[in-house]
């Protein structure tokens, strides 16, 4: 077989047309997944309605992010941890039935509870917190114990 210009000319008409073929029945198969549930709407309606629910949707994430950081934020003055110390602060009582129990949110700001148990009865008392400081009156070393050892909740309660 001979090899012409002519048969070189039709050779490369041929890889032409092959090519063209693939990306335009890439183009019709994305063309039908685009128009799929399209009513009788032209392509450029099509895409005018895409960009219109990307504009929606970008619109939605901002304002979700916006409920997210404010719930965030409002987060942080939850109790987030916990801390329970039980000791025993006399000593003609048995066991350790008097417990001190610190209830505080992320930056160590809340209470602690203090249950001091005798013979006659059991006494309660709380004290505000305020980044680990007593607000009005200094913490005892029991409290100073359940508010160090105060985890996250999900951390699980220490005592």
């Amino acid at each position: 077989m001979n090899f012409t210009p002519e048969l070189g000319i039709i050779l490369v008409f041929l890889i032409w047309f092959l090519i063209l073929t693939f990306f335009f029945v890439k183009f019709y198969f994305y063309y039908m997944r685009l128009v799929k549930n399209a009513k009788k709407e032209s392509i450029v309606e099509l895409l005018d309605n895409m960009i219109k629910r990307q504009e929606d949707n970008k619109k939605i994430i901002e304002r979700l992010k916006q409920d997210y950081d404010k719930l965030e934020k409002q987060g942080q003055s939850h109790i987030q941890k916990v801390g329970l110390v039980r000791f025993n602060p006399f000593k003609d009582t048995g066991g350790d039935q008097s417990f001190i129990l610190a209830l505080v949110d992320a930056e160590n700001t809340g209470v602690v509870i203090s249950s001091l148990h005798t013979r006659t009865g059991t006494r309660w008392y709380a004290k505000g917190i305020v980044r680990g400081k007593g607000m009005e009156y200094e913490l005892s070393a029991e409290e100073e114990k359940a508010l160090k050892g105060a985890q996250f909740l999900s951390e699980g309660i220490k005592g």
